[in-house]
């Protein structure tokens, strides 16, 4: 049935209008997801009112009454719930981020030997990634755990490498920093020439690129920079060197337990193949063209690969090292399969004392909500900074 308007136009009824259609199937979709969170809120205010209890966070005020095995911050269990929850946080923050560091570093190499002229190399990173990747995480942490770290000496028979690397089923000491005014002041300059030396690398490069020249007077700055680094890396930070004063003993340096030493190990390796596979597809996206073009000026292999074909792949493979670097912050986790304390562990133990299910779910979930919201930003906005800026 049609209707005549006074323009003498078919007036369409609303039941065949499709705009009408679109905009009422959202308003009930809207209307249905309201039922629905009314009906489960009010499910959940029924089932407090039965147990006599409210939606509340006042517990975290109250004493925690448990120990946390490792912390980065002072803590005891008669500290509350709220710092109980911060030292999780760093702890999980510590693992995350060595684990966007040698995730990086392994995905990296990986994938650019999978092009490796070497065939050896190129199956390795083959066989590597296909292991890795088709093997679920929990599996592998466990493998690392208790059939390596684990399966370390006991203390009493420790590994001593150059009487400063100290390996035993308990953990692994290292040397470490003092955390003297000089080592930060030394970590200040070694920042600063960090970034100084990127600069000249990156002048150095274009320079090269665009007018053929050596530039040979960046690479002696650089070389200067490297110098002055090392000097700051050796004498600056004021390195505490473990010592065994007697056996199973170790004191000074930085100690990493076997539960952290498993979940970062195999955090890092198992994104590291995902990452390689990235990597491996970023630098087959270049066109072949470019390849020719590089190798048509004289440039080797491990120059082409640097100056030309990276830079471009970098295009495609930032955004999917995004998702990769956000699973790895969620898959840290896991912790609580080799029992370290992350703050998804600390969160269950409260659980477990406090009962306060619903406020401690939504804390986790916060949490991880946040981190990978930071990690999102920070990559996009680094996705904008290689993206080709048209003119």
């Amino acid at each position: 049935m049609t209707s005549t308007t006074n323009n003498g136009e078919e007036k369409i009824p609303f039941w065949r209008d499709q705009r009408f259609w679109r905009v009422a199937l959202q308003v009930a979709a809207v209307v249905l997801v309201i039922i629905l969170l009314s009906v489960l809120f009010r499910n959940l205010t029924g089932n407090w009112t039965r147990r006599g209890t409210r939606f509340t966070y006042s517990f975290l005020t109250n004493a925690a009454s448990f120990n946390i095995g490792e912390t980065l911050i002072s803590y005891t269990p008669n500290d509350n719930y709220a710092r109980a929850f911060l030292v999780g946080l760093l702890n999980s923050l510590r693992v995350i981020l060595l684990g966007f560091i040698f995730t990086t570093i392994v995905g990296t190499v990986a994938g650019i030997a999978s092009f490796s002229e070497n065939w050896l190399v190129r199956q390795i990173s083959r066989v590597y990634v296909e292991i890795v990747r088709n093997t679920p995480l929990l599996l592998q942490l466990i493998v690392w755990y208790f059939t390596v770290f684990l399966r370390l000496p006991r203390p009493d028979n420790q590994i001593i490498l150059f009487n400063s690397f100290y390996l035993s089923n308990t953990g692994i000491h290292i040397p470490w920093p003092s955390g003297s005014l000089l080592t930060w002041l030394s970590v200040l300059v070694l920042i600063a020439g960090t970034i100084v030396a990127f600069m000249l690398w990156t002048w150095r490069t274009r320079l090269i690129v665009e007018r053929g020249e050596s530039g040979q007077p960046q690479l002696i700055g650089i070389g200067a920079i490297a110098v002055i680094s090392l000097l700051l890396l050796i004498f600056g930070l004021g390195w505490q060197i473990p010592q065994s004063p007697s056996s199973g003993q170790v004191q000074g340096g930085l100690r990493l337990s076997s539960e952290f030493c498993g979940l970062l190990f195999g955090l890092t390796f198992y994104t590291g193949a995902f990452i390689a596979e990235i990597v491996r597809g970023g630098i087959q996206s270049v066109s072949r063209g470019q390849w020719e073009a590089a190798r048509s000026l004289g440039l080797h292999s491990g120059l082409v690969m640097r100056l030309v074909v990276f830079p471009q792949a970098l295009r495609v493979i930032i955004p999917s090292l995004n998702s990769q670097y956000m699973n790895l912050a969620k898959n840290s986790s896991l912790a609580l399969a080799v029992g370290f304390p992350d703050v998804f562990s600390v969160a269950a133990t409260s659980l477990n004392q406090t009962g306060r299910s619903v406020e401690l779910i939504l804390i986790i979930a916060a949490t991880y909500l946040l981190l990978n919201l930071i990690i999102s930003v920070v990559m996009n906005q680094l996705n904008r900074a290689v993206q080709l800026k048209e003119r």
